[in-house]
């Protein structure tokens, strides 16, 4: 049960989530695969390949090399990609892939986090494109994505700016604790990967959620609680008042979101501290 809403003259807190698996039932950027498709950006072979690889990450068999291996391929296939079109594509189908497998409790725990008075962010391997507009569907406060190198004419390139993977994620939660005042004895956090042991270990209450082997037995060895969730749930159903934001908002949110700032901030500090490494 969390504490009631934190006491005013206390240190600002926050709840850190992981996304795939962990908010929603499956990978975010695999689901929208048929998506892009079907707006041309894909053909059938990548399709059938990203089902695939759906498939090994939600059996739990994705170890850090499939995970390296997984990203060089999503790498080079949105190389060429416009990303305005991509962004269209989300905000156009986000309401039907992804508003069903959210999970229930995830929503819970997200509503319980604000109540108390606290921040959510998301921090996800997936691309930005993707994880802005549905940290806006979820109410996120901020949200930490992977970012892709646009070229000057608004395409991939293929490169990667900014991987928000392993120990970077608790690169990231630090670069925001500090730059937003958050007390991390007392933040929170939830993963379902051991990739993410970094992360969970940086805040003052970590919890594995649908844990992967790995982290299941760090879990345990480390008493952290361990939470199933496991019933995805439109939030229609949970708020009969919702509704989506309109398509161009969804848009304008992926494109000038909060979560642009925290990216950069990150990407900023990790880059100050690879200089001063190699001077």
């Amino acid at each position: 049960m969390l504490s009631l809403v934190e006491n005013c003259f206390s240190p600002r807190t926050a709840a850190f989530f992981d996304l795939d698996k962990t908010v929603i039932a499956k990978s975010s950027t695999l689901t929208f695969s048929k998506s892009f498709y079907q707006g041309g950006l894909i053909n059938r072979r990548a399709v059938l390949r990203t089902a695939y690889t759906q498939f090994v990450f939600l059996a739990g068999g994705a170890d850090h090399d499939q995970m390296e291996r997984m990203r060089e391929y999503l790498s080079a296939l949105c190389k060429g990609w416009n990303v305005e079109q991509v962004k269209e594509i989300v905000a156009e189908t986000l309401h039907d892939l992804i508003d069903p497998i959210i999970y229930d409790e995830a929503a819970t725990l997200i509503e319980e986090h604000h109540t108390a008075g606290r921040d959510v962010v998301i921090v996800s391997t997936s691309g930005a494109e993707v994880v802005e507009p549905i940290g806006e569907l979820l109410g996120a406060d901020r949200v930490v994505a992977t970012r892709m190198v646009v070229g000057d004419d608004g395409c991939f390139t293929g490169e990667v700016e900014y991987y928000a993977y392993g120990p970077t994620k608790a690169e990231a939660v630090k670069a925001l604790a500090e730059s937003e005042g958050y007390d991390l004895a007392r933040c929170y956090a939830y993963s379902d990967s051991a990739t993410d042991v970094p992360m969970l270990e940086s805040v003052g209450h970590p919890h594995a959620v649908n844990p992967d082997r790995a982290l299941r037995r760090e879990a345990v060895l480390r008493e952290w609680p361990i939470l199933v969730f496991n019933r995805p749930v439109r939030l229609k159903q949970r708020f009969p008042a919702f509704s989506m934001p309109p398509r161009p908002a969804l848009v304008a949110a992926a494109a000038v979101g909060a979560a642009a700032v925290t990216a950069g901030l990150v990407w900023y500090a990790s880059r100050r501290r690879a200089t001063a490494l190699a001077t």
